[in-house]
Order: structure tokens, then C-alpha cells, then sequence
């Protein structure tokens, strides 16, 4: 009978206990029988129960005993009555405290149910996402066991080890990349791993290739696991070489032609006082000397090598200034942190690309950042600032420092200077790069502390402009 009214409302289901306290009612009053019918009073209650709150369904006992008893075609006698009453009160709420108990732990399954139902449901929906991410993802993603075996793998995975769809799991992962199989899982060590590596990493026909893999270890019911998303790293590395080379040479064709440019100095100088003693007479004659003579001009003609332009243009593109100073930043705000020196960007909104080779003009912002570290070390005030103004197809991006700025007025951008650190080379070599493609770095004395300014062309405004060479009025390299 619960069942058949669970979902009924609440005013039916009181309508209906009235109308079944009035029948019995009627019933133990009309009928005249030596017999109480105050037990058909159950049903009545047992609808009041799935819908009152505890004291109505006593409260309603209470009317029911009441009416049995009054009701009632045996003789009153107080002595029987009493426990008579007590007997039927407490048969009555205890049936209706039973059927609100029963109804409540029925409306809480059904709750929970409902509840499992949607968490199921949820779970489904992420299990079929996480799927899906995984199967459509280009980087491998695989699972592995304790004995290294693969338990799953995603289509990435088969395409990078060059294995037929399917047939990864169940092979072991040091055939494919060895140093997985030496990494250490829960049941081994209590430290679970969450971490990266650069690696090894092995196709199905024997074909190496440089691995960047992110692993971590997780324990399952089944025992601990390993999971891995590994990416083939090798055109990345061969690109990372590539560049490292270009600017070796390229640096080594700025340092040759700074050596070269020296030595034609001290020739020039030696070809003088040959020339001045051969106007004296003095050594006319001597074959050592003409020897000497001879050598030095084998020498200047060894030091006539200049750098050449040429290579570094053709390299030149359309360089997005904007990410080559994200790239700045990431290099040089930790270590300014912990320098304790501020530094601020004064950076507009659009930064338009210039003409420039992007590692070129990042290794000539490091060195002016890393001058300016250096000048601070023993400065009050510690901040750098980097800006960049554009106007005229002309970008300017100026690196500013409170520190004690330059001493001297004669040498600045000169290499092998007196004082200067290892070979005095850093500002020199910077505005070599810079006028490599076509740009000008110069130091502006008119701003309080030390600041440099490069100054670049704007790509897509036709040929590259030549740099305007200004006149350095300041001084030497820190």
C-alpha cells in the first residue's frame, strides 16, 4: 500500500486518511457488534506516516485512539480502559513512526540513487572526454606495469615508435625507450615521481631520436603504474644546433675581424718605422731587415680579413620583437629576483616585427641586461628599465640602469679594452650583431645612469634601412 501511494501528493494522501478515520468511525459506531473495530485504524495511519512529520502522526494517534474508545460498543470501566487506550495509542504511532521511518529511508535510496545515477552518468561523460583527449592527442601517451610492460597506448604513440596500430600493448618499453624501464614505482620507493626527462628514445626498425619525456607514478588496486607523454625532440634538436652554430660563426667572423682590424693597426705602425729607417740608410742592405720588411707585409695582408656581412643578412627576416622579449623576460626576471633588483617594461600594446634574426638581437638584450646586473651589485637603488617606442619605421628599445653609469668617453664599443672583463669584447660584439642586420646600437649619455639604445627597422616597410651610425660620446665597456 506504501508502494502503490509513494508518489502521490500530499493533500491525496491526507484526503484519503480522512476518509478512511471516518469510515472506521462510522463503522465502530454503526455497527453493532460486542467487538471493536479501532484496529482498522492502521491503515489510516500508515497514509498519515508517509506524509506528516513525527508529532502530527502522533497528534493523529491520538484523535484515532480517542475515537476508538468513544466509539467503543463494550461498557466503560476506567480499570480496562486505561490500558486498553495505552495499548491502542502506542499500536497506532508506533505503526505511524514505522511507516515515516520506512518512507524517509526510501526517499533517501531513491535520493541516492538518483545521485549515483548522475555521478555514474558524469563519470561516463569524463572517462569518454579523457578518451577522446588521449586518442586525439599528438603526443604519445602511454601506461605502463611494474615489469615495464605497456598496458595502453594512444595513436600518437604507434606512429612516433613506427608500430602498427595496436600492437604496442603487452611489449615491454625498454625496447622503445630504456630509461623508463629504470624508473623506480611505488612498490619500490614510498616517493611517487611527477617530473621530466631528455632521453633516448628508439623506433620499432631501430631508429634513434631524441626524446622529451614527462612521466609520473600512481598506485592503482592493482598495483602501482606509470604513466608517460612522451615527444620526439630530435627536430628541435638538430634546430637548437643549427643556430648554436650559426652564431659561433657568426661570432668568431666579428672576433676575427676585430683581431684582423688590430693587427692592421700595430702593421701600419711597424710599416712607419720601416719606412723611417730605410729613409735613414742606417740598415740599407741588411737582408734581416728587408726580411722583417717582408713579413709584416705577409702579415697585414693576413689581417685584410673583415667580417662579412653577407651570411648574416641572408639569415635576416621578419623578427616578432614581441616574443623575443617574453623570451627576456623568462631569462631575466629570476635572476634579478634574486639580485633584488627591479625591473620594469615599458612595452606598448602592439610591438610591429622588425628586421632582425631573433637569437642574434636576444643575445645582445642578455648582454646589456646582464652589463647593467653587473653595475648594480653595489648600487642604492636597483631597478631596470626596458621600453620600446616605435615612429617612422623605426622601433627603438632602450635598456636603462640606476647604476653609476660610464667612467670614460674614449673606448666605448672598442674591443680588448684595459679593465674590461675578459676580453672587453661584450659591446662590441653586441653592435656587430646589431648592424648585421642592418640596425644600430648606441649609448644615450643624456639619460641619468647608464642607457642603451637599439635601434631597428620595422619589417614589412620595404628594404631594410641602414643603420644610422651615431656618435658614441660615451665610454667604456663594464
Amino acid at each position: 500500500m506504501i508502494s502503490r501511494y509513494l508518489h502521490a501528493s500530499k493533500g491525496a494522501v491526507l484526503a484519503r486518511a480522512a476518509c478512511l478515520i471516518a469510515v472506521v468511525a462510522l463503522i465502530d459506531w454503526r455497527v453493532d457488534l460486542n467487538v471493536s473495530f479501532g484496529f482498522l485504524y492502521l491503515f489510516p495511519i500508515l497514509l498519515v506516516g508517509m506524509v506528516l512529520t513525527r508529532w502530527q502522526i502522533v497528534l493523529t494517534a491520538v484523535l484515532c485512539t480517542a475515537l476508538s474508545d468513544l466509539l467503543s460498543p463494550q461498557p466503560y470501566d476506567l480499570q480496562l480502559a486505561l490500558p486498553q487506550c495505552i495499548l491502542v495509542f502506542t499500536s497506532l504511532a508506533g505503526t505511524g513512526l514505522f511507516a515515516f521511518e520506512v518512507m524517509r529511508s526510501q526517499k533517501r535510496e531513491q535520493e541516492n540513487l538518483r545521485r549515483v545515477e548522475r555521478e555514474s552518468a558524469a563519470r561516463r561523460e569524463a572517462e569518454e572526454q579523457l578518451e577522446f583527449l588521449i586518442d586525439s592527442s599528438p603526443a604519445a601517451i602511454m601506461t605502463m606495469t611494474t615489469d615495464s610492460r605497456i598496458l595502453r597506448a594512444n595513436s600518437a604513440a604507434h606512429r612516433l615508435f613506427n608500430v602498427p596500430q595496436g600492437e604496442l600493448p603487452g611489449k615491454s618499453i625498454r625496447r622503445y625507450v630504456p630509461a623508463l624501464a629504470r624508473v623506480p614505482l611505488l612498490g619500490e620507493t614510498p616517493q611517487a615521481f611527477r617530473t621530466e626527462m631528455q632521453c633516448r628514445g628508439e623506433r620499432d626498425q631501430g631508429d634513434v631520436f631524441l626524446a622529451n619525456v614527462f612521466f609520473s607514478t600512481y598506485q592503482t588496486a592493482v598495483g602501482p603504474r606509470l604513466a608517460a607523454l612522451i615527444v620526439d625532440a630530435s627536430e628541435e634538436l638538430r634546430e637548437r644546433e643549427e643556430t648554436s652554430l650559426e652564431q659561433l660563426m657568426a661570432g668568431s667572423r666579428i672576433l676575427v675581424g676585430a683581431v684582423s682590424h688590430e693587427v692592421r693597426s700595430v702593421c701600419g705602425a711597424i710599416t712607419v718605422i720601416r719606412e723611417n729607417l730605410i729613409r735613414s740608410g742606417t740598415l740599407n742592405g741588411n737582408k734581416d731587415f728587408e726580411a722583417l720588411g717582408a713579413l709584416v707585409e705577409t702579415l697585414n695582408k693576413i689581417a685584410v680579413l673583415e667580417l662579412k656581412q653577407s651570411a648574416s643578412n641572408a639569415r635576416v627576416e621578419g623578427a616578432d620583437l614581441a616574443e623575443t622579449l617574453d623570451y627576456l623576460r623568462i631569462v631575466l626576471e629570476p635572476y634579478c629576483q634574486e639580485a633584488g633588483i627591479q625591473v620594469v617594461w615599458n612595452l606598448p600594446p602592439d610591438i610591429p616585427p622588425v628586421w632582425a634574426d631573433r637569437h642574434s638581437l636576444l643575445q645582445v638584450l642578455l648582454n646589456l641586461t646582464k652589463n647593467s646586473e653587473r653595475a648594480l651589485e653595489n648600487a642604492e637603488v636597483k631597478k631596470i628599465e626596458i621600453s620600446v617606442s616605435a615612429g617612422n619605421g623605426l622601433v627603438s628599445i632602450r635598456v636603462t640602469d640606476t647604476g653609476p653609469g660610464i667612467g670614460s668617453i674614449d673606448t666605448l664599443f672598442q674591443p680588448f679594452q684595459k679593465g674590461a672583463e675578459s676580453t672587453g669584447l661584450g659591446l662590441y660584439l653586441s653592435r656587430a650583431f646589431v648592424r648585421s642586420f642592418r640596425g644600430e646600437l648606441r649609448h644615450d649619455p643624456a639619460v641619468p645612469g647608464c642607457s642603451f639604445v637599439i635601434d631597428l627597422a620595422v619589417a614589412g616597410t620595404g628594404v631594410m634601412r641602414s643603420g644610422t651610425h651615431a656618435t658614441h660620446t660615451a665610454a667604456t665597456t663594464r
